[in-house]
């Protein structure tokens, strides 16, 4: 496909045909991440940050009253008998 660089105000820019924002999940208002990689342009959707989102699914499933220990509890018996 082919693009044309336009002016936007003080700078350059080119439109995003729709099929390809919804090919990446993308619609307006969206953050993405751009960068050149061996002379492309490459846009992508950000990457989720490690583990977000898991306070709220914990907290969520806490009140749900489904947090039960799934392995149920276990002691360390063994440890006894070690010598530190």
């Amino acid at each position: 496909m082919k693009i044309t660089i336009r002016k936007m105000g003080n700078s350059q820019g080119v439109l995003i045909p729709r099929p390809i924002l919804a090919q990446l999940g993308l619609e307006v208002d969206d953050e993405a991440a751009m960068e050149v990689q061996d002379d492309a342009l490459v846009i992508r959707r950000p990457q989720k940050k490690a583990r977000e989102g898991w306070a709220e699914a914990s907290k969520a499933l806490a009140e749900s009253g489904d947090d039960a220990l799934v392995m149920g509890g276990f002691g360390n018996a063994d440890d006894a008998e070690l010598v530190w």
